[in-house]
């Protein structure tokens, strides 16, 4: 049990390490291709993105990138393709921007109702993608595809003056939500963290207990392993696809509102777009874990950060894009090989223990 324990271990770290060493390897090798030199550009943007107001600034970047990877992940352990989350939060975003516009009650009352809203709205959009794969058959890809277009087209016909927008400029956006409705920040130097960092590590926190600690989760789990193993155990595969895009989807809610709550407060043409796909990468990169897609939206904000400083240093500005691309490449595969090498050992083992329990019995059989 303590050797298999070492090799987990070890297995596990070797995935990490190895993913980090061939992303660093393949975008050298890209950067010096341009003709500058990587080990400036490392420096460059550890220098950066070690400051005090980057620190802030990355972190508060992370916050909706994770709570996009999350709403991803939900569907991936269902071993169901999300694709459409980026629809799901924004068209959650806008309609939780009317009702919050429309209102005005107190803080405690108001900011919740918005969040719920957009839960709500998020979850019934993405509920559509799971009805129709679990009574038509439709694949979920091609759905939530096409649910994305038409949330935009949604969103860009409600979205003008007369109708639940308003002209400022060149600019449509829904009415302001009262101050009264603005998200706490937490006070830091020089500039403050926003506030939805706590509900972003409360979300993550439910995540990993529900799928890990919960019969819910089990059941979610088994069926994204194997749909006969689960309908054999008396698990309905149609109520579980169902429910976890209806999750996913409401996970998909929470990801506009600390923009909406903290920096816009309102729904406009300017409104952040392609979280969602961001979420996709960051799921993949950090592996369906929490801590992971935490550890993957941090190091994305990092990236982008840091990006615009190499900007200035001449580096051709699509480098960080690359990067980012070759990281999540090098992560899948690393991962890959080393499951397939850990597999290839535990049958390897249990080989060798096979062979000496069948020698014990010969040598008994002898002796007797």
């Amino acid at each position: 049990m303590k050797k298999l324990d070492k090799n987990k271990l070890i297995l596990g770290v070797a995935a990490p390490v190895l993913a980090i060493v061939a992303a660093l390897a393949i975008t050298s090798v890209i950067i010096l291709a341009t003709g500058k030199d990587p080990i400036h550009a490392y420096t460059v943007m550890a220098d950066f993105g070690s400051k005090s107001d980057s620190q802030v600034w990355i972190v508060n970047k992370a916050i909706p990138y994770y709570l996009s990877a999350l709403a991803v992940a939900i569907g991936f352990r269902m071993n169901l393709f999300n694709i459409g989350v980026d629809g799901q939060y924004r068209i959650a975003a806008f309609f939780a921007a009317v009702v919050g516009g429309a209102l005005t009650l107190p803080g405690f009352l108001q900011i919740p109702l918005i969040i719920i809203v957009a839960m709500l709205v998020g979850s019934v959009w993405a509920g559509i993608a799971g009805l129709l794969k679990t009574t038509r058959g439709v694949s979920e890809v091609i759905t939530t595809i096409m649910l994305n277009s038409i949330a935009a087209a949604v969103i860009g016909y409600f979205l003008q003056e007369g109708r639940l927008a308003q002209k400022d400029g060149n600019l449509f956006h829904t009415p302001n939500i009262p101050s009264s409705s603005h998200f706490f920040t937490i006070p830091t130097t020089p500039k403050p963290l926003d506030g939805f960092l706590v509900v972003a590590v409360i979300v993550g926190a439910l995540y990993w207990f529900v799928l890990n600690r919960t019969r819910f989760g089990f059941d979610l789990r088994t069926v994204g392993q194997s749909e006969s193993a689960a309908e054999a155990s008396g698990v309905s595969v149609k109520r579980m696809v169902v429910t976890s895009m209806l999750l996913s989807g409401a996970a998909a809610g929470l990801i506009g509102m600390p923009t909406l709550l903290g920096v816009s407060y309102n729904y406009g043409t300017d409104f952040p777009i392609g979280i969602g796909f961001t979420g996709i990468a960051i799921a993949l990169l950090g592996r369906n874990h929490p801590v992971g897609m935490a550890a993957g939206a941090l190091l994305w904000g990092f990236l982008e950060r840091t990006g615009t400083q190499l900007e200035f240093e001449d580096y051709q500005q699509e480098i960080v894009g690359v990067m980012q691309g070759v990281i999540v490449l090098c992560v899948v595969i690393a991962y890959e090989l080393v499951r397939r090498y850990g597999l290839r050992l535990q049958q390897r083992q249990v080989g060798e223990e096979l062979a000496a329990q069948a020698r014990k019995t010969d040598k008994a059989e002898v002796s007797a």
